[in-house]
C-alpha cells in the first residue's frame, strides 16, 4: 500500500477575494446537463496519472570529462516539453529512457518531442556524467504522478466520474497534461489542519493495486473517468443535478471523508452565487460544520471534489480554499461539470 499526501489534487488555493489538477479528447456527456440523476460522491480517491512521455520539468548542466555541458538546451528542449519517442523507441517511462541513453553510448540521437499540440524532431548528443558514468541529456522528468482526491459523482447510466472540478497542477506548480491513468480506493489516514495563512492537507493510503477505474481526461474542470463494473455503487445516495439558477445564498450540505474510506455530511452556506464567473468560482461557501472545522480547520486540499447539495439536489463541487480564512472557499457549478 502507498501512502500520499493530497499533492497536486486538493484544493487550490486562493488568497480570497472576500474576507481575507488528459490527452484524450472524450465527449463527456451532452450538452443539455439538466435533470441528470447520478450517485452522490464525497469518497476519496487515489489518482496515478501518466504523462504519455517523459515529460520535461527542468533544464540543467551535466558534468562531462570534457567540461560542462547542455545537450537538452542546446538542442532546443524546453521545460514543459514531453519526450516520446528516443532513437525510434517508444518512450513512457523515465526508466525506458535511461535505458535508451544507457545504449547510445554517446552517439547521437533523434528525439521525438511533443510540444503542446505540435510534435518535434530534434537530435542530440548524450554525455556521460563525469561523477555517475552514465550518459545524459540534461534534463529534469517525470513520467507519471500520483495523489488523492475527492470523486464529486458517478453517473447513473454510463458509470462515468467527474472529480476535483480544478485542474491539476504538480509539485513544481506546473499544470499537468495527461495521457490516461488508474484510479483506485483510498483511505484517508491523517490530516494536516488548516490555519490563516497555511492551508491544510489530507493525506491517504491506496487499498489496492488492482485499482476500481480509467481516468481519461484532465481539463480545467478536473479528472474523469469509467468506474469499472466490479465497483459496487449500491450504497450510494442517487439524486437530481441542479441547474444553477435554482442555486440561492443559505444553507446547504457537501459530503466529504477526512478520516477512513466513508463520505459524512457537513454543514455549509452558500454565501454567494456567481453563475457568470469562468474560473470555476461559481459559489463562495463557508464551511459551518463544528465537527469538520474541529477535524480541519475548514477546507484541506484533498477536499476538492467533495460534492455541494442544497435542497436535495447536487449543485456543484468544492474547488478552492481562501488562504487567509480555511473556513471559506469557491465551488463550481456542477454543470460546469458535466459539460466536460
Amino acid at each position: 500500500m502507498r501512502r500520499l499526501s493530497a499533492l497536486f489534487l486538493g484544493v487550490l488555493i486562493s488568497c480570497g477575494i472576500a474576507a481575507g489538477g488528459f490527452g484524450y479528447s472524450y465527449s463527456f456527456v451532452s450538452a443539455d446537463a439538466e435533470c441528470r440523476e447520478v450517485y452522490v460522491g464525497g469518497m476519496p480517491a487515489g489518482f496515478t496519472l501518466s504523462a504519455g512521455g517523459a515529460q520535461v520539468i527542468g533544464i540543467c548542466e551535466v558534468m562531462s570529462e570534457r567540461g560542462v555541458c547542455t545537450p537538452a538546451s542546446d538542442a532546443g528542449i524546453r521545460t514543459g516539453d514531453v519526450i516520446t519517442k528516443a532513437a525510434g523507441i517508444k518512450v513512457e517511462t523515465i526508466s525506458e529512457l535511461n535505458e535508451i541513453l544507457s545504449k547510445s553510448k554517446g552517439k547521437s540521437i533523434e528525439l521525438c518531442v511533443r510540444r503542446g499540440e505540435n510534435t518535434l524532431a530534434l537530435s542530440l548528443q548524450p554525455v556521460k556524467d563525469k561523477v555517475t558514468g552514465r550518459y545524459k541529456i540534461g534534463v529534469l522528468i517525470r513520467d507519471s504522478v500520483s495523489g488523492i482526491g475527492t470523486v464529486t459523482y458517478i453517473d447513473k447510466q454510463t458509470r462515468r466520474f467527474g472529480s476535483l472540478g480544478h485542474s491539476v497542477v504538480g509539485e513544481d506548480h506546473q499544470e499537468m497534461k495527461i495521457a490516461g491513468g488508474k484510479v483506485y480506493q483510498c483511505s484517508i489516514v491523517s490530516v494536516s489542519k488548516g490555519i490563516r495563512g497555511k492551508a491544510g492537507e489530507l493525506r491517504g493510503m491506496f487499498l489496492n493495486e488492482e485499482g476500481i477505474g480509467s481516468a481519461e481526461k484532465l481539463c480545467d474542470c478536473g479528472i474523469y473517468g469509467q468506474v469499472s463494473d466490479s465497483y459496487d455503487v449500491t450504497s450510494l445516495q442517487t439524486v437530481q443535478t441542479s441547474e444553477i439558477d435554482e442555486v440561492k445564498p443559505g444553507s446547504a450540505y457537501i459530503y466529504s471523508t477526512v478520516s477512513g474510506v466513508c463520505p459524512k455530511k457537513y454543514t455549509v452556506d452558500i454565501v454567494k452565487v456567481d453563475k457568470h464567473n469562468k474560473s470555476n468560482k461559481n459559489f463562495v461557501i463557508k464551511i459551518t460544520d463544528k465537527d469538520l472545522i474541529n477535524e480541519t480547520g475548514g477546507i484541506v486540499q484533498g477536499m476538492s471534489g467533495s460534492p455541494i447539495l442544497q435542497d436535495g439536489k447536487l449543485i456543484g463541487a468544492v474547488t478552492h480554499v481562501f488562504l487567509n480564512d480555511p473556513t471559506r472557499g469557491y465551488g463550481i457549478d456542477i454543470n460546469a461539470m458535466i459539460r466536460e
